[in-house]
């Protein structure tokens, strides 16, 4: 590894203060866009991507369809949303700001792009934003189950964090992965952070989403630091990407992640009534996966981690 990505810098703004005199080049998704957009009149829009996948075809599409005079990027949405806009921000050499309607992933600050290809969900480095801007009166307007939905990504410590260990233990963390216990211990702190500010965030109090962006942020500066995701991306992660295989596409990040936490801390001996009780206060929907694809992911987990490299955890055992 020779860089370690930095966070964006952050301002605690309303969209309405919000004043951008450059072209913008605007990519967003008509739902958030539709749900904010009167609050930011403040933008000098020259052109609008609305992003609906996740490939890079589709992302090389749209740069192609969507030529303009922009001299930077604003992302208004989600987390396909800021992935998409970071990839055209990295291709076109732009800036880009990034104004989340929900706390819904850890998407907006990281420095790479999730993708689907073959099956899986792979990570591309482009860039992190310049920017963040947040908002937390219109986060805590969003629909109830996206608005801090984002404490998946950080409660997949519980999970995550469980399986590098246990790789370790039998000698199976892939090359650069090392087992480092005082990271691993810090990622137990962040998660203590998030399970108790979730009853907060879940009912959208100021203090609650800023502690919950907080441990995002931290979470995401630790797995910075060390050069991958091991401390918070585990099984759970391999079995949300399978069972959206599975079903297709449709669900939200946090209603794929958020069960699978749950059903893989069960197979690790854990207890899940602390994790499950944070997961209710945010609103996190437990049931939108139904009990015959629950069932088949968890028989074809093993051979689908391995088919896909997935670094070693409790998926390929079961």
């Amino acid at each position: 590894m020779n860089k370690f990505p930095n966070l964006p810098v952050v301002h605690l703004t309303p969209f309405s203060e919000v004043e951008e005199k450059r072209p913008v080049l605007l990519v967003t998704s008509a739902p958030a866009w539709n749900a904010v957009k009167a609050n930011l009149r403040g933008l000098n829009i020259a052109a609008t991507i609305e992003v609906t996948e996740a490939t890079v075809e589709n992302w090389d599409t749209l740069i192609t369809r969507h030529s303009s005079p922009a001299e930077i990027i604003y992302a208004v949405g989600g987390g396909l949303t800021a992935d998409a806009a970071k990839y055209f921000a990295a291709k076109l050499n732009l800036p880009l700001v990034v104004l989340p309607t929900a706390l819904s992933v850890d998407a907006f600050i990281t420095a790479a792009s999730g993708i689907r290809k073959d099956g899986c969900v792979y990570y591309i480095e482009t860039k992190v934003p310049e920017r963040l801007i947040l908002d937390l009166k219109t986060i805590a307007q969003a629909p109830a189950f996206i608005r801090a939905a984002g404490i998946t990504d950080v409660m997949s410590i519980a999970t995550g964090a469980w399986d590098w260990k246990f790789a370790h233990e039998q000698g199976k963390n892939p090359p650069g992965m090392a087992f480092i216990p005082w990271v691993y211990d810090n990622a137990q702190s962040i998660l203590s952070g998030v399970l108790a500010c979730a009853e907060a965030a879940g009912r959208g109090d100021p203090e609650g989403l800023k502690t919950l962006y907080d441990c995002l942020a931290m979470e995401v500066q630790l797995c910075n630091q060390i050069g991958h995701s091991r401390p918070e991306e585990g099984s759970e992660h391999y079995f949300a990407y399978a069972v959206e295989n599975e079903m297709g596409h449709g669900l939200p990040h946090g209603d794929l992640v958020g069960p699978a936490i749950l059903l893989i801390a069960k197979r690790q001996g854990q207890d899940p009534a602390p994790l499950e009780k944070a997961l209710k206060a945010c609103n996190v929907p437990l049931n939108n996966i139904p009990q015959d694809m629950i069932a088949r992911t968890l028989k074809i987990l093993p051979e689908y981690s391995r088919r896909h490299n997935l670094p070693f955890g409790i998926a390929h055992t079961l």
